[in-house]
């Protein structure tokens, strides 16, 4: 792919769109976390963003810029749950509709979410099916405008403002360490990072399962893989977007891999010592400085705490609470 990528204003302007209408959410803070990983740990803690993951940052970005014939036409997007959520409820506001694609083992707590909030619901087989393919087949049968859940101009700018909120929040941090699934939320973390503090390095983290992150960095082109179960539903992706790869290929030091078994500690500890209820792929980033997949000793730390979405069966019946 040639052309422009999103830069730091587009992030700027992001931020004046979601102002008033997207959360500010809070920095917290554990003595606990400081002690077991020897770090000054701040966590950016986006469970508590609209519809529970800082996907409706990029969602409503993308779609307050949308014109009137294209709201008119309605959109499509594919999701494993929370950009569904997130596009679902961005299009309510903006006047528009939404048809999600989800997998058909899709959490159902997510699931009935996004109809929740008015989209209507198309399944398709993760493990069998390119979503790429049956997005863009779906979209050109039903003639609506595509939301790509990661590799989107908009939706990075918008995810980016994660980044942006924190380090006014926090001042200066050696390390930001982000969860990656396709890869929008740290491309458009990283943007900033590259913008307001650039000492700060960028670690993203991913299942160990699933090395799509690993070997687009190394790669620096989004390099397919199986899509293999795991816990963190939210990072199931075959792949790294294209213009997610390009961004991480100058601004993102390294991806880590965590185990499901890791991601589950994390999401006790976050549970017993904060009393927060974090999904899988929100406590990926917390799971590997937990695990020692990544050295935080003596350093100021910004993690993402990227989402909240999961019911009480599902969460107990991981051992977590």
């Amino acid at each position: 792919m040639t052309g422009a990528l999103p830069c730091f204003e587009d992030v700027e302007a992001a931020a004046r769109r979601l102002a008033g209408v997207a959360h500010r959410t809070p920095v917290l803070r554990s003595r606990t976390l400081d002690a077991l990983t020897g770090g000054h740990v701040a966590l950016k803690a986006e469970i508590f963003q609209r519809g529970g993951a800082f996907k409706f940052r990029g969602a409503y970005n993308h779609l307050a810029r949308l014109s009137a014939a294209e709201r008119e036409r309605g959109v499509v997007t594919a999701s494993s749950g929370n950009h569904g959520q997130a596009v679902a409820l961005a299009a309510g506001l903006v006047g528009t509709t939404a048809v999600v694609l989800v997998p058909e083992d899709a959490p159902p707590s997510k699931v009935d979410a996004i109809a929740g909030y008015g989209a209507e619901l198309l399944t398709f087989d993760r493990y069998r099916e390119a979503r790429e393919e049956v997005l863009a087949a779906t979209a050109a049968r039903l003639d609506r405008h595509v939301v790509h859940p990661y590799d989107d101009d908009a939706v990075i700018a918008g995810q980016g403002t994660v980044a942006l909120e924190l380090f006014e929040q926090t001042g200066p941090l050696d390390l930001l360490v982000v969860c990656v699934g396709g890869g929008g939320l740290i491309s458009g973390c990283a943007l900033v990072a590259a913008a307001v503090c650039p000492a700060c390095r960028v670690i993203g983290v991913e299942p160990a399962g699933r090395p799509a992150a690993r070997r687009a960095l190394v790669a620096g082109h989004p390099v397919d893989v199986a899509v293999m179960p795991t816990i963190a539903d939210g990072q199931q992706t075959g792949s790294v977007g294209r213009r997610n790869a390009r961004i991480m290929s100058g601004t993102v030091e390294a991806v880590v891999g965590v185990s499901d078994d890791e991601i589950v500690s994390a999401m006790r500890f976050l549970f017993e010592r904060l009393k927060l209820v974090v999904e899988p792929s929100g406590a990926s980033a917390v799971a590997a400085v937990l695990a020692g997949r990544v050295d935080v000793a003596g350093q100021r730390v910004g993690i993402t705490l990227s989402g909240g979405n999961i019911d009480a069966t599902r969460f107990a019946s991981l051992g977590c609470g």
